[in-house]
């Protein structure tokens, strides 16, 4: 699973790699995907580096070598959903947020260099943005580190749902939400965590899980 800059990027350097050419350098990546700054492109390759799509060449300037090309259809969800051929062809772009964490309100997170591309299947009606998890404290719901979770941006949510939830201000977590005699419970589910508790003024739900995205 790619995102639109990394696939963006790679199709370049191919490209230009193609006429015979050594790698582009940092600043011509960063002008050709239209980036405000070469730290984007050092995380772009290195995502491309850590799924197997680039290689890095010991001991010379500029060099990479392009394993292999985005295919159709890449992108795996965890149920194994199957996607008809006009699902595939009909894709939208979602804002790639960032890393959830606990102490990173969403806000912080925020990168909107970074688009997301997927099956309009995906997603119903609404706004939608993507997550990657960081950590195991879903991973009983099947949700595990380093996936990616497609969250449909709401502010209320049934009970049992699994939530993004903004504690504080400060703290945004994914939990499953309760609200149990005026109080908010954010449970976990894995048996390492225990249940948070809050006064309703301290949380705010700021979107509900609809689907994910795994790399295998």
């Amino acid at each position: 699973m790619l995102t639109k800059k990394q696939r963006d990027l790679l199709l370049y350097i191919n490209e230009r790699m193609s006429l015979g050419e050594i790698a582009p350098s940092f600043d011509e990546m960063k002008d050709a995907l239209d980036l405000k700054s070469k730290s984007g492109i050092h995380r772009l390759i290195s995502g491309l580096v850590e799924r197997g799509y680039l290689e890095r060449l010991p001991n010379r300037a500029r060099a990479l070598h392009v394993i292999k090309l985005p295919e159709m259809g890449e992108k795996t969800n965890a149920e194994t959903k199957s996607f008809s051929a006009s699902d595939i062809a009909a894709m939208i772009q979602i804002p790639l947020l960032g890393k959830i964490a606990a102490g990173t309100p969403i806000e912080a997170i925020r990168n909107e260099e970074e688009q997301l591309d997927l099956p309009a299947a995906m997603v119903g009606k609404g706004e939608h943005y993507a997550l990657t998890i960081d950590g195991d404290s879903m991973i009983k719901a099947g949700i595990h580190n380093g996936d990616t979770v497609i969250i449909k941006r709401c502010d209320m949510v049934n009970n049992g749902e699994i939530a993004v939830a903004l504690v504080d201000d400060a703290e945004v977590t994914l939990k499953r939400y309760y609200n149990e005699k005026n109080m908010i419970v954010l449970r976990p589910e894995n048996d390492d965590y225990q249940d948070q508790t809050f006064t309703p003024d301290r949380v705010q739900v700021q979107g509900k899980i609809v689907n994910l995205i795994r790399n295998y």
